[in-house]
Protein backbone atom coordinates (compact mmCIF):
# COMPACT_ATOMS: atom_id res chain seq x y z
CA UNK A 1 0.00 0.00 0.00
CA UNK A 2 2.81 2.43 0.86
CA UNK A 3 4.48 1.84 -2.52
CA UNK A 4 1.21 2.50 -4.34
CA UNK A 5 0.63 5.66 -2.33
CA UNK A 6 4.09 6.91 -3.24
CA UNK A 7 3.44 6.05 -6.88
CA UNK A 8 0.16 7.97 -6.82
CA UNK A 9 1.84 10.92 -5.07
CA UNK A 10 4.44 11.17 -7.83
CA UNK A 11 1.64 11.52 -10.37
CA UNK A 12 0.67 14.81 -8.68
CA UNK A 13 3.95 16.55 -9.56
CA UNK A 14 1.99 18.78 -11.97
CA UNK A 15 0.55 20.62 -8.99
CA UNK A 16 3.80 22.55 -8.64
CA UNK A 17 3.90 23.40 -12.35
CA UNK A 18 0.37 24.40 -13.37
CA UNK A 19 0.07 28.22 -13.03
CA UNK A 20 -3.71 28.34 -12.56
CA UNK A 21 -4.94 27.52 -9.08
CA UNK A 22 -8.38 26.55 -10.38
CA UNK A 23 -6.80 24.15 -12.88
CA UNK A 24 -4.65 22.63 -10.14
CA UNK A 25 -7.79 21.89 -8.16
CA UNK A 26 -9.50 20.41 -11.23
CA UNK A 27 -6.56 18.22 -12.16
CA UNK A 28 -6.05 17.04 -8.59
CA UNK A 29 -9.71 16.08 -8.25
CA UNK A 30 -9.73 14.21 -11.56
CA UNK A 31 -6.53 12.36 -10.69
CA UNK A 32 -7.87 11.37 -7.26
CA UNK A 33 -11.26 10.50 -8.70
CA UNK A 34 -9.61 8.12 -11.14
CA UNK A 35 -8.27 6.00 -8.28
CA UNK A 36 -10.97 6.85 -5.72
CA UNK A 37 -14.32 7.53 -7.48
CA UNK A 38 -15.92 8.60 -4.21
CA UNK A 39 -13.61 11.68 -3.95
CA UNK A 40 -15.76 14.09 -5.91
CA UNK A 41 -15.17 17.60 -4.54
CA UNK A 42 -12.17 19.73 -3.60
CA UNK A 43 -12.79 23.28 -2.42
CA UNK A 44 -11.12 26.15 -0.59
CA UNK A 45 -12.40 29.09 1.42
CA UNK A 46 -10.47 32.25 2.28
CA UNK A 47 -10.47 34.03 5.61
CA UNK A 48 -10.81 37.82 5.82
CA UNK A 49 -9.52 39.00 9.21
CA UNK A 50 -11.08 42.46 8.78
CA UNK A 51 -14.60 41.03 8.73
CA UNK A 52 -13.99 37.58 10.31
CA UNK A 53 -15.63 36.12 7.18
CA UNK A 54 -14.88 32.79 5.60
CA UNK A 55 -15.62 33.19 1.87
CA UNK A 56 -15.98 30.53 -0.80
CA UNK A 57 -13.06 30.83 -3.22
CA UNK A 58 -12.05 27.86 -5.41
CA UNK A 59 -13.83 24.61 -6.04
CA UNK A 60 -13.66 21.58 -8.31
CA UNK A 61 -16.77 19.43 -8.46
CA UNK A 62 -19.39 18.33 -10.96
CA UNK A 63 -22.15 20.12 -9.09
CA UNK A 64 -20.92 22.66 -6.57
CA UNK A 65 -23.43 22.86 -3.69
CA UNK A 66 -21.90 25.93 -2.07
CA UNK A 67 -20.89 29.11 -3.87
CA UNK A 68 -21.22 32.88 -3.41
CA UNK A 69 -21.32 32.17 0.32
CA UNK A 70 -19.73 33.82 3.32
CA UNK A 71 -20.13 33.34 7.07
CA UNK A 72 -18.27 34.52 10.19
CA UNK A 73 -15.65 32.06 11.33
CA UNK A 74 -16.65 32.65 14.96
CA UNK A 75 -20.13 31.30 14.16
CA UNK A 76 -18.61 27.85 13.60
CA UNK A 77 -16.87 26.61 16.78
CA UNK A 78 -15.78 23.39 15.07
CA UNK A 79 -13.89 25.32 12.37
CA UNK A 80 -12.40 27.61 15.01
CA UNK A 81 -11.12 24.49 16.77
CA UNK A 82 -9.52 23.25 13.52
CA UNK A 83 -7.90 26.65 12.99
CA UNK A 84 -6.47 26.64 16.52
CA UNK A 85 -5.23 23.04 16.33
CA UNK A 86 -3.63 23.54 12.88
CA UNK A 87 -4.40 19.89 12.20
CA UNK A 88 -6.76 18.29 9.68
CA UNK A 89 -10.20 17.21 10.81
CA UNK A 90 -11.80 14.07 9.44
CA UNK A 91 -15.55 13.46 9.56
CA UNK A 92 -16.34 10.08 8.05
CA UNK A 93 -20.09 10.46 8.51
CA UNK A 94 -21.45 13.99 8.06
CA UNK A 95 -24.92 12.89 9.16
CA UNK A 96 -23.60 12.60 12.72
CA UNK A 97 -22.76 16.31 12.99
CA UNK A 98 -25.20 17.82 15.48
CA UNK A 99 -26.62 21.26 14.88
CA UNK A 100 -25.09 21.48 11.42
CA UNK A 101 -24.43 24.97 10.04
CA UNK A 102 -25.74 26.24 6.71
CA UNK A 103 -22.58 25.25 4.85
CA UNK A 104 -22.57 21.70 6.26
CA UNK A 105 -26.26 21.28 5.44
CA UNK A 106 -25.59 22.42 1.85
CA UNK A 107 -22.74 19.93 1.52
CA UNK A 108 -24.91 17.08 2.79
CA UNK A 109 -27.74 18.03 0.43
CA UNK A 110 -25.20 17.92 -2.40
CA UNK A 111 -24.74 14.23 -1.71
CA UNK A 112 -21.45 14.42 0.17
CA UNK A 113 -21.24 12.09 3.14
CA UNK A 114 -17.69 12.51 4.48
CA UNK A 115 -15.19 15.35 4.68
CA UNK A 116 -11.52 16.13 5.22
CA UNK A 117 -10.73 19.70 6.35
CA UNK A 118 -7.22 21.18 6.33
CA UNK A 119 -6.44 24.57 7.92
CA UNK A 120 -4.11 26.52 5.64
CA UNK A 121 -1.46 28.79 7.11
CA UNK A 122 1.27 31.00 5.71
CA UNK A 123 3.81 31.27 8.52
CA UNK A 124 1.68 32.56 11.41
CA UNK A 125 -1.11 33.93 9.22
CA UNK A 126 -4.29 31.90 8.79
CA UNK A 127 -5.31 31.84 5.10
CA UNK A 128 -8.40 29.63 5.10
CA UNK A 129 -9.49 26.00 4.79
CA UNK A 130 -9.17 23.32 2.15
CA UNK A 131 -11.89 20.65 1.90
CA UNK A 132 -12.00 17.19 0.36
CA UNK A 133 -15.50 15.73 0.16
CA UNK A 134 -16.62 12.19 -0.55
CA UNK A 135 -19.88 10.72 -1.83
CA UNK A 136 -19.29 7.71 0.45
CA UNK A 137 -18.87 7.35 4.21
CA UNK A 138 -15.83 6.06 6.06
CA UNK A 139 -13.26 6.67 3.33
CA UNK A 140 -10.81 9.05 5.01
CA UNK A 141 -8.93 6.36 6.87
CA UNK A 142 -6.33 3.66 6.41
CA UNK A 143 -3.39 3.81 4.06
CA UNK A 144 -5.14 5.94 1.44
CA UNK A 145 -5.36 8.78 3.96
CA UNK A 146 -1.64 9.37 3.38
CA UNK A 147 -2.37 10.26 -0.23
CA UNK A 148 -5.21 12.58 0.71
CA UNK A 149 -2.91 14.28 3.24
CA UNK A 150 -0.19 14.71 0.62
CA UNK A 151 -2.50 16.13 -2.06
CA UNK A 152 -4.29 18.43 0.38
CA UNK A 153 -0.98 19.83 1.59
CA UNK A 154 0.26 20.36 -1.98
CA UNK A 155 -2.91 22.24 -2.85
CA UNK A 156 -2.67 24.20 0.39
CA UNK A 157 0.87 25.24 -0.53
CA UNK A 158 -0.30 26.28 -4.00
CA UNK A 159 -3.10 28.29 -2.41
CA UNK A 160 -0.65 29.97 -0.02
CA UNK A 161 1.73 30.83 -2.86
CA UNK A 162 -0.94 32.45 -4.99
CA UNK A 163 -2.68 34.35 -2.21
CA UNK A 164 0.58 35.52 -0.62
CA UNK A 165 1.81 36.80 -3.99
CA UNK A 166 -1.41 38.70 -4.58
CA UNK A 167 -1.34 40.12 -1.06
CA UNK A 168 2.32 41.08 -1.52
CA UNK A 169 1.32 43.07 -4.60
CA UNK A 170 -1.73 44.54 -2.90
CA UNK A 171 0.32 45.43 0.18
CA UNK A 172 2.95 47.18 -1.92
CA UNK A 173 0.32 49.17 -3.77
CA UNK A 174 -1.49 49.99 -0.53
CA UNK A 175 1.77 51.28 0.93
CA UNK A 176 2.00 53.65 -2.00
CA UNK A 177 -1.62 54.63 -1.45
CA UNK A 178 -1.05 55.27 2.24
CA UNK A 179 1.69 57.69 1.25
CA UNK A 180 -0.69 59.23 -1.26
CA UNK A 181 -3.44 59.49 1.36
CA UNK A 182 -1.27 61.92 3.29
CA UNK A 183 -1.91 64.24 0.34
CA UNK A 184 -5.41 63.12 -0.63
CA UNK A 185 -8.76 63.29 1.17
CA UNK A 186 -9.50 59.59 0.73
CA UNK A 187 -9.17 57.40 3.81
CA UNK A 188 -8.55 53.78 4.67
CA UNK A 189 -12.22 53.46 5.60
CA UNK A 190 -13.21 54.60 2.13
CA UNK A 191 -11.07 51.89 0.55
CA UNK A 192 -12.50 49.15 2.77
CA UNK A 193 -16.09 50.29 2.24
CA UNK A 194 -15.85 50.59 -1.51
CA UNK A 195 -14.18 47.17 -1.73
CA UNK A 196 -17.05 45.72 0.31
CA UNK A 197 -19.59 47.48 -1.93
CA UNK A 198 -17.82 46.06 -5.00
CA UNK A 199 -18.06 42.56 -3.56
CA UNK A 200 -21.72 43.14 -2.70
CA UNK A 201 -22.48 44.18 -6.30
CA UNK A 202 -20.56 41.24 -7.73
CA UNK A 203 -22.38 38.76 -5.47
CA UNK A 204 -25.73 40.18 -6.59
CA UNK A 205 -24.74 39.84 -10.26
CA UNK A 206 -23.10 36.43 -9.84
CA UNK A 207 -26.08 34.18 -10.76
CA UNK A 208 -26.89 36.18 -13.90
CA UNK A 209 -23.29 36.61 -15.04
CA UNK A 210 -22.09 33.25 -13.67
CA UNK A 211 -19.28 34.97 -11.80
CA UNK A 212 -16.99 32.61 -9.94
CA UNK A 213 -16.09 32.99 -6.28
CA UNK A 214 -12.53 33.45 -7.50
CA UNK A 215 -13.53 36.46 -9.64
CA UNK A 216 -15.40 38.01 -6.72
CA UNK A 217 -12.53 37.56 -4.28
CA UNK A 218 -9.95 39.03 -6.63
CA UNK A 219 -12.24 41.98 -7.31
CA UNK A 220 -12.50 42.52 -3.54
CA UNK A 221 -8.70 42.42 -3.24
CA UNK A 222 -8.06 44.71 -6.20
CA UNK A 223 -10.83 47.30 -5.78
CA UNK A 224 -8.99 49.37 -3.12
CA UNK A 225 -6.06 49.83 -5.52
CA UNK A 226 -8.09 51.71 -8.15
CA UNK A 227 -6.68 55.20 -7.49
CA UNK A 228 -3.00 54.34 -7.07
CA UNK A 229 -2.16 56.64 -10.01
CA UNK A 230 -3.13 59.71 -8.00
CA UNK A 231 0.31 59.65 -6.43
CA UNK A 232 1.54 61.05 -9.76
CA UNK A 233 -0.80 64.08 -9.62
CA UNK A 234 0.74 67.39 -8.39
CA UNK A 235 -0.45 68.68 -4.99
CA UNK A 236 -1.85 71.91 -6.41
CA UNK A 237 -4.29 69.86 -8.48
CA UNK A 238 -4.95 66.89 -6.20
CA UNK A 239 -5.57 69.09 -3.16
CA UNK A 240 -7.30 72.01 -4.85
CA UNK A 241 -10.42 72.82 -2.75
CA UNK A 242 -12.42 74.25 -5.64
CA UNK A 243 -13.33 73.06 -9.14
CA UNK A 244 -10.50 72.22 -11.53
CA UNK A 245 -10.08 74.23 -14.71
CA UNK A 246 -9.81 72.43 -18.05
CA UNK A 247 -6.02 72.20 -17.98
CA UNK A 248 -5.99 70.91 -14.40
CA UNK A 249 -8.74 68.40 -15.14
CA UNK A 250 -6.75 67.10 -18.11
CA UNK A 251 -3.83 66.42 -15.76
CA UNK A 252 -6.09 64.82 -13.14
CA UNK A 253 -7.44 62.42 -15.75
CA UNK A 254 -3.95 61.04 -16.33
CA UNK A 255 -4.07 59.25 -12.98
CA UNK A 256 -5.68 56.21 -14.61
CA UNK A 257 -2.88 55.83 -17.17
CA UNK A 258 -0.26 56.57 -14.51
CA UNK A 259 -1.86 53.93 -12.31
CA UNK A 260 -1.60 51.34 -15.06
CA UNK A 261 2.10 52.16 -15.51
CA UNK A 262 2.69 51.84 -11.76
CA UNK A 263 0.96 48.45 -11.61
CA UNK A 264 2.78 47.13 -14.66
CA UNK A 265 6.09 48.33 -13.23
CA UNK A 266 5.42 46.69 -9.88
CA UNK A 267 4.40 43.41 -11.49
CA UNK A 268 7.70 43.44 -13.37
CA UNK A 269 9.96 44.52 -10.52
CA UNK A 270 8.34 42.23 -7.95
CA UNK A 271 8.47 39.33 -10.44
CA UNK A 272 4.70 38.87 -10.16
CA UNK A 273 3.69 39.13 -13.81
CA UNK A 274 2.68 35.46 -13.72
CA UNK A 275 -0.05 35.81 -11.08
CA UNK A 276 -3.64 35.32 -12.13
CA UNK A 277 -6.17 38.04 -12.86
CA UNK A 278 -3.62 40.82 -13.39
CA UNK A 279 -5.77 41.92 -16.33
CA UNK A 280 -8.57 42.58 -13.84
CA UNK A 281 -6.27 44.66 -11.64
CA UNK A 282 -5.05 46.72 -14.59
CA UNK A 283 -8.63 47.26 -15.77
CA UNK A 284 -9.79 48.35 -12.30
CA UNK A 285 -6.98 50.91 -12.19
CA UNK A 286 -7.21 52.12 -15.79
CA UNK A 287 -10.93 51.87 -16.60
CA UNK A 288 -12.83 52.86 -13.45
CA UNK A 289 -13.55 56.33 -14.92
CA UNK A 290 -14.94 55.01 -18.20
CA UNK A 291 -18.61 55.91 -18.72
CA UNK A 292 -21.44 53.83 -20.11
CA UNK A 293 -22.07 56.35 -22.92
CA UNK A 294 -18.39 56.48 -23.93
CA UNK A 295 -17.69 59.93 -22.47
CA UNK A 296 -15.23 58.68 -19.83
CA UNK A 297 -11.46 58.27 -19.79
CA UNK A 298 -8.79 57.17 -20.47
CA UNK A 299 -9.74 54.89 -23.38
CA UNK A 300 -13.25 56.13 -24.19
CA UNK A 301 -14.78 52.67 -23.78
CA UNK A 302 -18.54 52.29 -23.98
CA UNK A 303 -21.17 49.96 -22.53
CA UNK A 304 -20.15 46.32 -22.27
CA UNK A 305 -16.77 47.11 -23.82
CA UNK A 306 -15.89 48.41 -20.34
CA UNK A 307 -14.72 45.37 -18.34
CA UNK A 308 -17.27 44.31 -15.73
CA UNK A 309 -14.81 44.69 -12.85
CA UNK A 310 -14.25 48.35 -13.74
CA UNK A 311 -18.00 48.98 -14.07
CA UNK A 312 -18.57 47.52 -10.61
CA UNK A 313 -15.75 49.52 -9.02
CA UNK A 314 -17.03 52.76 -10.59
CA UNK A 315 -20.43 52.35 -8.90
CA UNK A 316 -18.89 51.34 -5.56
CA UNK A 317 -16.44 54.25 -5.63
CA UNK A 318 -19.02 56.91 -6.50
CA UNK A 319 -21.51 55.65 -3.92
CA UNK A 320 -18.96 55.81 -1.12
CA UNK A 321 -17.77 59.24 -2.26
CA UNK A 322 -21.35 60.52 -2.07
CA UNK A 323 -22.03 59.01 1.37
CA UNK A 324 -18.72 60.07 2.93
CA UNK A 325 -17.87 63.36 4.63
CA UNK A 326 -15.07 65.33 3.06
CA UNK A 327 -13.55 68.73 3.92
CA UNK A 328 -15.46 70.23 0.99
CA UNK A 329 -18.83 68.46 1.51
CA UNK A 330 -21.10 66.76 4.01
CA UNK A 331 -22.04 63.12 3.67
CA UNK A 332 -25.17 62.35 1.73
CA UNK A 333 -27.77 59.98 3.16
CA UNK A 334 -28.04 56.57 1.55
CA UNK A 335 -31.41 57.18 -0.08
CA UNK A 336 -30.24 60.44 -1.64
CA UNK A 337 -27.07 58.76 -2.92
CA UNK A 338 -29.06 55.84 -4.35
CA UNK A 339 -31.37 58.28 -6.15
CA UNK A 340 -28.32 59.98 -7.64
CA UNK A 341 -26.88 56.66 -8.84
CA UNK A 342 -30.20 55.78 -10.43
CA UNK A 343 -30.17 59.08 -12.32
CA UNK A 344 -26.70 58.28 -13.65
CA UNK A 345 -27.56 54.67 -14.55
CA UNK A 346 -27.68 53.98 -18.26
CA UNK A 347 -25.80 57.12 -19.22
CA UNK A 348 -22.68 57.30 -17.07
CA UNK A 349 -22.96 54.16 -14.94
CA UNK A 350 -23.88 50.56 -15.70
CA UNK A 351 -27.58 50.02 -14.98
CA UNK A 352 -27.20 46.47 -13.70
CA UNK A 353 -24.39 47.39 -11.33
CA UNK A 354 -26.38 50.32 -9.94
CA UNK A 355 -29.49 48.18 -9.48
CA UNK A 356 -27.46 45.45 -7.79
CA UNK A 357 -26.15 47.87 -5.17
CA UNK A 358 -29.49 49.64 -4.67
CA UNK A 359 -31.26 46.36 -3.89
CA UNK A 360 -29.08 45.82 -0.83
CA UNK A 361 -29.66 48.78 1.48
CA UNK A 362 -29.48 46.61 4.61
CA UNK A 363 -26.04 45.25 3.66
CA UNK A 364 -24.88 48.77 2.71
CA UNK A 365 -25.76 49.97 6.19
CA UNK A 366 -23.93 47.04 7.78
CA UNK A 367 -20.78 47.84 5.77
CA UNK A 368 -20.95 51.50 6.83
CA UNK A 369 -21.29 50.53 10.47
CA UNK A 370 -18.39 48.08 10.26
CA UNK A 371 -16.01 50.57 8.60
CA UNK A 372 -17.41 53.81 9.96
CA UNK A 373 -15.28 56.91 10.40
CA UNK A 374 -17.96 59.42 11.17
CA UNK A 375 -21.73 59.54 11.70
CA UNK A 376 -23.54 59.36 8.37
CA UNK A 377 -26.26 61.81 7.39
CA UNK A 378 -29.60 60.03 7.28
Amino acid sequence: MTDSIQSYSQSFAFLSEEPSLAKRFDQARKALNHHYPFLSRIAAVLYDPDSDLLKTFIHSSDDNPLQWYAAPLTHSPSLVAIKVSRRPRIVNDLSRLAGAKTHTTAIRRGGYLASYTLPVYHQQHFIGFLFLNSSEKNVFQGGQLQLFDAVANLLGQAMVQQISEVRTLAGAVQTIQEISQKRDNETGGHLKRMAAYARLIALELAPQWQLSDEFIEYLYLFAPLHDVGKIAIPDQILLKPGPLNDAEYAIMKTHTEEGRKIIEGMLHHLNLSHIEHTEMLISVVEDHHEKHNGSGYSRGLQGEHIPLAARIVAVADIFDALTSRRPYKEAWGNLRAIAQLQQLAGSLLDEECVAALCRNLEQITAIQQQFSEEPLTR
